[in-house]
């Protein structure tokens, strides 16, 4: 008797072993588990980010148009080929995970490239067609022809040096091969597509286009993962229909507007395009089996903080620091005067403003924004940044 007591328990004991392994596995699936502090960071040695201004370091300054003073003022002191007074949400994330600012691609004086590059241009789309001619398609051609070159180069390099001899000045500034499957590969990119679309079609068609938008997207990834990416982190489109620029062209309509007076049918398109995006990255983790993905919602962070501007220490957010959009259209960092009024001259308190020139943020929103999505809290799956290579 005692025995067969003493075998039931047994097999009670393993049921309640097997449900709780069970529990544990539904409530990773749910993404409720994975901000546990016991996860190992990924350590990623280098960035690779692909994307528009919003994330660009000095790509379409360097190949079309540079960027002057007085973008850059606030952190680097002059113009560092951002739109921005200061750090963009890709140099926090860089920060974030302990790596240098990564160098654009396109800019061939002073580039590092040991811990990643930069192929996000000023003006790019993830369709051809758009402002810029380097759209997401022109930026993967770049990464593989970058990825074949440095690689061959690298592999050159290290067959002629004789041991305990120190690395030349010039391989030290390259890549290692063995880096490319364990770095991040970022992406910021969508944005453009939507302001193209509202200026030169409907509301509707803009709506109709996000599928073959995003299939171009698809396969971008699907070349990036032939090619040996496995991490990627991508940024959902942000509220378009909250930039001042936005809100100055658009046609006034009654109720177009909503409580924080932005533009709600715009708002609403760009919501669709991240929840299609949302639905392809899912597609795309069960279609790339080495992969790990991981959806950041940056749509939610940056419409709180417009919404909770004066409770974070900001002006009004339609108010922007750099350039005119009213009565005279002045690009930042640009001046002109019309009838003894000086136009173009840069707010005193950049800090304050959440938008820069109208069309990007600030350098402090921007910190405010990676505090709010590097830590996993507004992810899918809900990993931070540095646990961004787990799979689910």
């Amino acid at each position: 008797m005692k025995g067969c007591a003493a075998a039931t328990k047994s097999r009670m004991d393993c049921l309640r072993l097997l449900s709780l392994v069970l529990l544990l596995q539904m409530m990773a699936q749910k993404g409720l588990v994975m901000g546990a502090g016991n996860l190992k960071n990924c350590g990623f040695p280098a960035i690779y980010n692909f994307g528009d201004s919003n994330s660009d370091t000095g790509g379409i300054s360097a190949a079309l148009n540079e960027i002057t003073a007085p973008n850059g003022e606030t952190f680097f002191g002059h113009p560092s080929g951002r739109a921005c007074d200061g750090r963009l949400l890709i140099d926090f994330i860089a920060e974030r995970l302990k790596l240098p600012y990564l160098s654009p691609y396109l800019d061939s004086i002073g580039t590092d490239f040991r811990h990643g590059a930069n192929f996000a241009t000023g003006g790019s789309s993830i369709r051809p067609g758009g402002y810029s001619p380097f759209h997401l398609g022109i930026q993967i051609s770049q990464f593989i022809r970058f990825k074949a070159r440095t690689t061959a180069l690298y592999n050159e390099l290290s067959s002629k040096r004789k041991p305990g001899n120190v690395p030349q000045p010039f391989i030290r500034n390259l890549p290692r091969p063995i880096d490319f499957p364990k770095a991040l590969y970022t992406f910021d990119i969508g944005q453009n597509d939507l302001a193209y679309g509202f200026q030169h079609s409907s509301e509707e068609q803009v709506r109709m286009s996000i599928p073959d938008i995003l299939s171009q997207f698809s396969q971008a990834v699907h070349q990036l993962y032939e090619q040996g990416a496995r991490n990627f982190w991508v940024h959902s489109t942000g509220p378009i229909g909250c930039l001042p620029y936005d809100v100055i062209y658009y046609p006034s309509k009654p109720g177009n507007l909503d409580q924080n007076g932005c533009v709600k049918p715009q708002n609403e398109v760009a919501q669709e395009f991240n929840r299609q995006l949302e639905a392809m990255i899912s597609q795309l983790s069960k279609q790339l089996p080495q992969s790990a993905f991981t959806y950041v919602d940056v749509y939610s962070a940056k419409y709180q903080l417009i919404s909770t501007y004066k409770n974070e220490g900001f002006v009004d957010p339609m108010n922007f620091c750099c350039g005119s959009y009213y009565g005279y259209h002045i690009d930042c960092g640009k001046k002109a005067t019309v009838n003894g009024t000086v136009y173009g001259n840069p707010c005193k308190h950049p800090s304050k403003h959440i938008s820069w020139d109208g069309i990007h943020y600030s350098q402090a929103a921007n910190f405010w924004v990676a505090n709010h999505i590097l830590s996993g809290s507004l992810s899918r799956p809900s990993f931070s940044i540095d646990n961004a290579c787990h799979h689910v």
